[in-house]
């Protein structure tokens, strides 16, 4: 642990407080020269350098022979394939919003209940029964924890419960936990 914390110190994030002061007092407050606003960064930086690595990895695959003449015909025709798609930098706001849930259609997700979802609301369930909560069935008598009561109530399907699956737009379904198949 010592040695990994001697090897990052080295680096500008984790170096010592009195190269830190050296800096700060090395540093003096300047007015930019005409140069330095003369530089205009690059329009499509990370592009460009998506593109010149994406070339590469089409020129390493060939092993240690160049290129032929078609292949790097057809490497320049999909870089600017690539080149003339449309940038999206900025997303258009969405308003999520409901989409209705008629008896037994279920239009996101699968029709049955996901193993997460059973997760969750039986270990919700537990917790409330060992709280507590009266149980909405007759308690079986080989339930030895709540965990085998809130297992018997989801598989009867007694549970007053609602899922709500989300896209990944926002927009969502609450259905009720009837609405699943066994």
């Amino acid at each position: 642990m010592i040695r990994l914390y001697n090897v990052l110190r080295k680096f500008w994030y984790l170096s010592d407080v009195d190269e830190v002061q050296l800096l700060e007092e090395s540093e003096v407050l300047e007015t930019p020269d005409s140069e330095s606003l003369d530089i205009v960064p690059e329009e499509n930086a990370g592009l460009n350098k998506a593109l010149s690595t994406y070339r590469k990895l089409i020129e390493k695959k060939g092993g240690l022979e160049p290129l032929n003449e078609k292949d790097q015909e057809n490497l320049e025709k999909r870089i600017k394939e690539i080149e003339s798609r449309e940038i999206v930098e900025k997303v258009e706001e969405h308003e999520p919003e409901e989409i209705p849930c008629e008896k037994g259609k279920i239009t996101i997700g699968p029709p049955t209940l996901t193993r997460f979802e059973k997760a969750r609301i039986m270990g919700a369930r537990a917790l409330q029964l060992s709280l507590g909560a009266p149980p909405f069935i007759p308690i079986p008598k080989t339930a030895r924890i709540s965990l085998d009561i809130a297992m018997e109530e989801l598989e009867q399907r007694v549970i007053p419960i609602t899922i709500r699956r989300v896209l990944p737009n926002g927009d969502f379904q609450n259905i009720p936990i009837d609405y699943f198949e066994k």
